[in-house]
């Protein structure tokens, strides 16, 4: 058969989950129409409950996005307006951003070249008296190294926030991510591991005076109704929301198995071809692959890679193109206060970004359609 003649494959297929759990999740949305209680009803409540569980985390607080949670969590954990937050530059913007918003600067350091992780020696080397925070990013499931990131926290007295983003589920020796530092940061964005049907985000800590912060600023500031104690914020994760999540949160274990099994044939499949380096798993924590993501031999052999497995039908991705240290967001114009810090170069992120290339990756695609992406790769190779 032409190979244009192929149904489409996916880089993520929502559709093909929603069956499974259609059922429960309709049940669960007309039970919260009926009952009326929208913002911040029984069912965030038990969500956060339930997730708080699930992580091993004292607190658990829903919010509106991602990027919210990012943004709260450093707020609440005491960053300020001028304070330096050394962070990753091979991360979805929101990372840096949420930094921006407080005002302080994004202090972006090399990562590691295995696990594409913040690279920890290149960290110790940037702290200066400037820096409050270390807020590394569990980049496409696998966890960072976090007992060499406490390590420098603790030695140097800073705060350690997890983005946590792509990870629900990972860990370290059997502690999830998000309670290892002070606070994590999730998303329930629909293509994430956990992701709902629109925005949603969380805040995990042990710590109760932190918590209590979150709560009052997704919430206007307030601590009791129409008292205001500071100026915060609508960020609220959404009732309806929260149904379609507790659902999923049932199954997660099962749908990160599931992708666990794709990398593992993946990789396997992959090994050996000339120019293609399947991800590594680095022995230090349980990677939940958020994304699959190879590195091709150089720039033009991706390109070639992405060509050719879009004749197949094959739907490829690269994230991410651009390095945030590059971006033109974090670039400061002539006589304007700076705005984000680097090294003049960070050779591995910049490398990492002109040969990676993430495959179709979600719990439900079918082991014929992940067997076409592994005979697609090797008719290039």
């Amino acid at each position: 058969m032409n190979p244009d003649h192929h149904p489409a494959i996916p880089m993520v297929d929502l559709t093909a989950q929603y069956p499974l759990i259609r059922e429960a999740i309709e049940r669960g949305l007309h039970s919260a129409l009926d009952e009326a209680k929208f913002i911040l009803g029984p069912n965030v409540q038990a969500f956060e409950s339930d997730v708080a569980h699930y992580l091993g985390a004292t607190h658990a607080i829903g919010v509106a996005s991602g990027t919210d949670a990012l943004h709260l969590a450093l707020l609440a954990a005491g960053v300020r307006e001028g304070d330096e937050v050394i962070t990753t530059p091979f991360s979805f913007i929101s990372t840096a951003e949420a930094i921006r918003y407080i005002g302080a600067i994004p202090v972006f350091a090399d990562i590691d070249p295995h696990s594409f992780n913040l690279d920890p020696d290149s960290v110790a080397g940037l702290i200066t008296a400037a820096t409050r925070a270390i807020l590394p990013v569990h980049l496409f499931g696998q966890p960072a190294n976090m007992p060499a990131l406490m390590q420098l926290a603790s030695d140097h007295k800073l705060v350690l926030v997890e983005d946590c983003a792509q990870s629900f589920g990972a860990g370290v020796d059997n502690t999830m991510t998000g309670v290892m530092g002070l606070t994590g940061a999730f998303s329930f964005f629909p293509s994430k591991n956990l992701g709902g049907y629109g925005d949603g985000g969380m805040v995990t800590t042990n710590n109760a005076d932190m918590a209590a912060e979150i709560v009052a600023l997704r919430n206007h500031g307030s601590r009791e109704r129409y008292y205001h104690y500071r100026i915060g914020f609508n960020s609220r994760l959404d009732e309806l929301q929260a149904v379609i999540l507790r659902e999923k949160l049932a199954h997660i274990d099962a749908f990160n198995a599931s992708r666990r099994r794709l990398a593992h044939f993946y990789t396997q499949a992959l090994s050996g071809l000339n120019g293609i380096t399947p991800p590594h798993e680095d022995g230090i924590g349980h990677h939940v692959y958020h994304q699959y993501t190879l590195l091709c031999e150089d720039e033009a052999h991706r390109s070639a890679l992405m060509e050719h497995l879009g004749r197949h039908n094959i739907a490829s991705a690269v994230y991410y193109p651009v390095p945030l240290h590059r971006q033109e967001a974090f670039q400061a114009q002539p006589g304007e206060p700076v705005i984000s810090k680097s090294p003049a170069t960070l050779p591995v992120a910049e490398s990492v970004a002109k040969r990676c290339l993430s495959l179709p990756m979600y719990p439900e695609l079918p082991d014929a359609d992940a067997q076409r992406v592994v005979e697609a790769i090797r008719s290039l190779a």
